[in-house]
């Protein structure tokens, strides 16, 4: 799990301010805002039902025209308000001139303005019932708000020509278990800057074109987006969120990112969003304390408190939460054309003991440490997300063996599409740590991942928490001269690729950054005029496109039957052998790695038939800045029985390298 950086403002849990505010009954009275009413009185019941998953049609701000004039529908959720009113660029902030008017009694505020127009600037100040407290607040259903540190929220619309109808139309192959997925995470605020415009990041029309030829470039078949919704510290690279319904604005506008997606569709390339439902930060414009009470989030610390990363945790058994959440959810699903979402810090979610000590947690009421209201809310998520989008994945980033994460509701598991394999990730890049002459008495790092590979829909990711917070890059985790720590890297790579499930590799990595990802500055591009990165980076090309060319790569990613040990058990010399299967005998490949420098001469490995079997990828070839070693372009088959096999290979593997052959 990543280390947040809490956001500067507010960083204890508040306490209610003192009284001695400003009391109502000193005001002069001020007429409510004559209201077309968006919301109709079924819209409330759902909300307050806890299943309105559309909130975002209806709450916020929406320019509307009533009797004739324009204006602005505002409507916010406070039912311990004493009063809400309007305040903005149209009124001077005053909050005595617009207020607005409670709907029943579903805790909604709601009010036509005349006059109010795109791009006016506004927030709900809101005097709560209790403690005579006033605050101004950013709005919670808000489309767009101003670029951090400024917080203030904007009228906006969602008016946008698509053009992308082809991949929406064939989405629900590209993106489903049996598709080659090959994801590029990217944060956009450093994939790439602006150094003769004062280091600024690129915008997201900026980014469309580059960020395309790239990825299109390189052979991923996605990209992920670590948060893009609105946050106000920009180091938290969008885990602590405060605008739910906007993306942050510091690359642009509403349309400007869906001009981003549009166009990366456009090039056949899918978008997946990380979305965090598990936690928000304090800041006082946000969400935190929102009327005067502890209102999204849990008023007991020991349940809405989080203790690592000093935010909030949302109250998942109040009703209106989940219909806020829900619609945040399928806000992205629906309006931004988003193929998926990877939900962040799952396990938190689930385990009312995260990260607590005994006696700083309250049990459920059965006694256990499960959230029972945060399991409901995952599942109702899943299947309302696959219900209404059934071309799309959602991926669950959890670190414990909670069961079924990704299996359906009705089995009884939580619904997700799939999962990260965090213990491969871990287990992996410990093994990869170690000097190679240690490495034959930590095999089993590279081989445990069988007993559990085919219990979840996974995928692999070397994603962007093993770069940061003094892990450094994945180039400087690997042992050895320069040499070696290249051809451990290819080999990395390559022993990724051959494992079973949908691949996710961090930006930079593809090319052997050096330094640590750090988040206000560009990735190091300048290091690829020297040939090391040059060979990562094309390797890398390659296993992707044999990855996505190759349905023994990928068809049965989450079916035993694509996959089989040859030898799994070789440690004396730190090799392992494999064979990737489809549902043809003709489409299998076999995998060979050597995690040693030294080169086997001679080693002999079963195959299942005799032919010709072709080298097909060789990471140690000199276009990958390797020595150049390798079987000349294939090995033909000799009928020599080994590993239970009737035939086999004798091959020459090179050092640190692994060999990719398929029978031609």
């Amino acid at each position: 799990m990543r280390q947040r950086t809490k956001s500067p403002a507010n960083g204890k849990y508040p306490a209610p301010p003192s009284s001695g505010t400003l009391s109502l009954r000193n005001m002069s009275p001020e007429p409510t805002l004559a209201t077309p009413q968006l919301l109709t009185d079924q819209d409330l019941y759902l909300f307050n039902e806890g299943s309105n998953y559309r909130l975002y049609e209806k709450m916020g701000a929406h320019l509307v025209t009533h009797k004739g004039e324009a204006g602005a529908v505002f409507s916010v959720w406070a039912p311990n308000a004493r009063s809400v009113s309007v305040v903005g660029s149209f009124n001077e902030w005053d909050p005595k001139t617009h207020r607005l008017s409670p709907r029943g009694s579903s805790g909604i505020w709601e009010g036509f303005l005349p006059g109010v127009t795109r791009g006016a600037l506004y927030k709900f100040h809101i005097e709560s019932q209790r403690h005579g407290y006033r605050v101004d607040k950013a709005d919670p259903l808000g489309l767009l708000h101003e670029k951090p540190p400024r917080t203030a929220s904007v009228v906006w619309d969602l008016e946008y020509q698509w053009s992308d109808r082809d991949w929406m139309e064939k989405r629900a192959t590209r993106n489903s278990l049996r598709a080659p997925q090959s994801i590029y995470e990217i944060h956009l605020g450093s994939w790439m800057r602006v150094p003769e415009d004062h280091n600024r990041p690129l915008t997201y029309r900026e980014t469309a074109p580059r960020l395309a030829e790239y990825v299109g470039q390189m052979g991923f078949t996605h990209v992920e987006f670590l948060p893009v919704m609105e946050h106000p510290f920009f180091g938290s690279w969008g885990y602590q969120t405060t605008g739910y319904f906007a993306p942050t604005s510091r690359y642009g506008t509403p349309q400007d990112f869906m001009y981003l997606v549009d166009y990366l569709h456009q090039h056949n390339i899918g978008v997946i969003l990380d979305w965090v439902p598990s936690h928000f930060p304090s800041d006082g414009h946000g969400l935190a304390y929102f009327d005067g009470t502890h209102l999204y989030e849990h008023a007991d610390s020991r349940q809405g408190f989080h203790p690592d990363w000093k935010t909030y945790i949302f109250n998942y058994g109040r009703a209106e939460v989940r219909s806020f959440l829900m619609s945040s959810a399928m806000f992205w699903l629906d309006k931004y054309h988003i193929d998926g979402l990877r939900v962040d810090a799952v396990a938190s979610m689930l385990y009312l003991d995260y990260s607590r000590k005994q006696g700083e947690w309250i049990p459920n009421k059965f006694g256990g440490r499960e959230n029972l209201d945060a399991i409901d809310f995952l599942r109702r998520f899943n299947q309302e997300a696959y219900k209404e989008h059934p071309e799309i994945q959602t991926t669950a980033e959890e670190s414990t063996s909670w069961p079924m994460v990704s299996k359906p509701v009705y089995l009884g598991g939580l619904g997700f599409g799939m999962k990260w394999d965090m213990g491969w990730m871990h287990d992996t890049l410990r093994y990869f740590s170690n000097d190679p002459i240690h490495r034959k008495y930590h095999h089993n790092d590279l081989t445990f991942r069988s007993l559990y590979s085919f219990q979840e829909n996974f995928v692999l990711p070397l994603s962007h928490d093993e770069v940061v917070h003094g892990k450094g890059s994945l180039i400087g985790k690997m042992p050895g001269d320069e040499w070696q720590k290249f051809a451990n890297l290819r080999l990395l790579f390559a022993y990724m690729y051959a494992q079973s499930g949908k691949k996710l590799l961090f930006m930079g990595c593809e090319f052997g950054q050096v330094r640590e990802w750090a988040h206000d500055s560009s990735l190091e591009w300048h290091v690829l005029q020297y040939p090391v990165h040059r060979g990562v980076q094309a390797w890398m090309e390659q296993l992707n496109r044999f990855y996505r060319n190759e349905p023994a790569m990928h068809l049965l990613d989450n079916n035993p039957a694509g996959f089989e040990w040859v030898d799994a058990n070789d440690n004396a010399t730190s090799t392992i052998s494999l064979l990737r299967k489809s549902e043809s005998p003709q489409d299998t490949v076999l995998v060979v790695c050597n995690f040693t420098p030294v080169p086997r001469m001679g080693y002999r490995v079963g195959v299942p038939h005799g032919a010709y079997w072709k080298e097909m990828l060789n990471s140690d070839a000199r276009e990958y800045a390797g020595s150049g070693l390798g079987n000349l372009g294939g090995v033909q088959a000799e009928e020599i029985p080994t590993h239970g096999r009737p035939f086999s290979l004798k091959l020459t593997l090179p050092p640190l390298a692994a060999l990719f052959l398929k029978a031609s």
